[in-house]
């Protein structure tokens, strides 16, 4: 691409997002564009009706206030307005007349011409964070606002095609459960059924924003407050472990010990008592989340229920029987086993491995107080590693939340060649009731300064979430990228700029993705689909074993770190 031809494609795009403006917006821009037009040309015929055109635009500026518009974009032209308004309003008591020829006219063109950069940056920024308003639905009826919240989300959910989603079917199902809460007053069934509503897009980005869990939430600790001192994983081949022991609980004072594998749960098959559990904090976009969290609420329950406990413990030949209570741990067990971005942590760490590999963790993508430059840092790492002529580089993005794309897009500039897409973006148009491409927030891999073009395994886990799931998407398929982890990532890679949000209810507030990331075609990427696949999917997926399963979990080895310095040693 030559530079007038980018030039040009820049300015289309541009103006290419006046399609991003509301009605009150696109007023106000044209007429902040007559007063320009108006004074950088003035005309020698007095009109007495121009002098009230600034007015007029601090009037639509206030009006578009009072529609709930407080965006950027409208922020920099309700203010460019008002400095308009501000420079004209004595005109509106003393009109005049007869206009003379301006002195310095060229000076006062570039002036107005200048006046044009508040609508520019606008533009700028008016597909990202365009308007999208909130809906209140609260002062309703349970059922009136679920049908209000459910046809929302058939005109504006991103993700309605590629999850299959058939909000009819959903108006059905759900609607005669929320008229029962209602007629009962039943809150308890109205938050259940709401929270089974959002979960059942399985999408990570969609949520209960205030919904506290674990500190002010009377139906998640009437039905899963107690804990009996234990959390289990299922294998591959179906049976239950024990992947969590804490001292001193009912479990472990009753002879369970970490790694026993559990035969039979409150008089349920093992596998069946795990695959009924519904329970989890976060929306399960992939069935290998869903699996690990069915894990460590399948033994969770009221505080004070007893169970009946059927284990066999590592090593022994006869199954053991017991009966647990559960008691009020304050929620120690999901605690233990739910990781927390710390963002006292720096962003990302790196050493050189006793075997020769470079090793980079990436906690989150965003700078810190102690790291403001994440990617230079990453940089000088790359360096020192080629310095010190490391075999390999592993990259660590287990339990990465996400943070910033754009810094993303930098870092993956270190390990490609070329120039390679990270996305494009497209949102819901209110004024189209379209879904369309921002072409201003389309992001691309540009090959660093200083590239590293060794052998890279990137390991990920299902909490490799949002952001966090853009660099192996992002450099998966490269001959020289392997994937490496027991799961893909978490499968919600939607865009949340100006999230869809509803105040439903009893005070509850919902979120909802605004936007898809795109790939090659626009696709749509990093999302899981209908079946609960999806997210960054793993080269060399790790078994989930009883070797692996010992290795890890009994003995603490890092197993998905051995499978990728295996995979890095098969590409040599």
């Amino acid at each position: 691409m030559n530079g007038r031809s980018g030039t040009m494609e820049v300015v289309w795009h541009v103006l290419d997002s006046f399609k991003w403006f509301t009605v009150y917006e696109w007023v106000l821009c044209s007429i902040d564009v007559l007063i320009l037009i108006w004074y950088a040309f003035p005309i020698r015929v007095y009109f007495r009706w121009l002098d009230f055109v600034p007015v007029t635009g601090v009037a639509v500026a206030v009006a578009s206030v009072c529609s709930g518009d407080i965006t950027i974009p409208a922020i920099l032209l309700y203010a460019f307005t008002g400095v308009l308004f501000a420079c004209t309003a004595t005109k509106l008591w003393k009109p005049i007349s007869h206009i003379p020829v301006p002195r310095y006219r060229f000076v006062r063109i570039l002036l107005c011409g200048a006046g044009v950069v508040p609508i520019v940056l606008a533009l700028l920024v008016a597909g990202e964070l365009r308007y999208n308003p909130e809906s209140d639905y609260s002062e309703l009826g349970y059922s009136q606002a679920f049908v209000q919240l459910n046809e929302r989300l058939s005109r504006e959910y991103p993700f309605e095609d590629w999850k299959k989603v058939n909000w009819q079917e959903r108006k059905a199902k759900y609607e005669p459960i929320f008229k029962q809460a209602e007629q009962a007053k039943n809150k308890a069934l109205y938050y259940k059924t709401l929270r089974e509503y959002v979960h059942s897009l399985r999408d990570g980005h969609s949520k209960i924003v205030n919904e506290d869990l674990y500190s002010d939430n009377p139906v998640f600790h009437a039905e899963a407050g107690g804990g009996y001192g234990i959390s289990t994983i299922m294998l591959d081949n179906g049976t239950i472990r024990v992947d969590l022991l804490i001292h001193g609980s009912p479990a472990e004072n009753s002879g369970i010990q970490l790694g026993a594998e559990i035969v039979r749960w409150d008089g349920k098959a093992a596998k069946e008592a795990y695959e009924r559990t519904v329970w989890s904090e976060n929306p399960t976009a992939t069935e290998g989340d869903r699996r690990v969290n069915q894990g460590r609420f399948m033994v969770r329950a009221p505080i004070g229920k007893e169970v009946e406990v059927e284990y066999r413990n590592i090593g022994d030949s006869h199954i053991k029987t017991t009966t647990l209570t559960a008691y009020d741990d304050k929620y120690e067990s999901l605690k233990k086993t739910r990781v927390k971005l710390n963002r006292e942590d720096p962003p990302l760490e790196a050493k050189q491995l006793p075997n020769g590999y470079g090793y980079v963790k990436i906690r989150y993508f965003l700078p810190s107080q102690s790291m403001p430059d994440p990617v230079k840092t990453l940089e000088e790492i790359l360096i020192e590693f080629q310095e010190q002529k490391v075999k390999g580089i592993i990259i660590d993005v287990r339990d990465n939340p996400g943070g910033s794309d754009d810094m993303v897009a930098d870092s993956s500039g270190f390990f490609v060649q070329e120039e390679k897409l990270y996305e494009n973006v497209s949102y819901y148009n209110r004024n189209t009731g379209t879904f369309e491409l921002n072409d201003l927030e389309s992001r691309t891999i540009k090959p660093a300064a200083n590239t590293y073009n060794g052998n890279v395994a990137i390991l990920i886990n299902h909490r490799t979430t949002s952001s966090g799931e853009g660099l192996p998407i992002a450099l998966k398929g490269l001959p020289h990228v392997k994937v490496v982890g027991f799961t893909s990532t978490n499968g919600s890679f939607g865009v949340v700029t100006r999230p869809i949000r509803v105040a439903m209810p009893e005070g509850y507030i919902l979120e909802f993705p605004d936007g898809r990331s795109l790939g090659v075609n626009n696709v749509i990427q990093g999302d899981s689909n209908d079946h609960g696949q999806g997210g960054g999917i793993p080269d060399v997926k790790v078994p989930l074993n009883e070797q692996t399963f010992y290795e890890k979990v009994v003995e603490g080895k890092d197993v998905e770190l051995d499978y990728a310095v295996q995979a890095l040693e098969r590409m040599k």
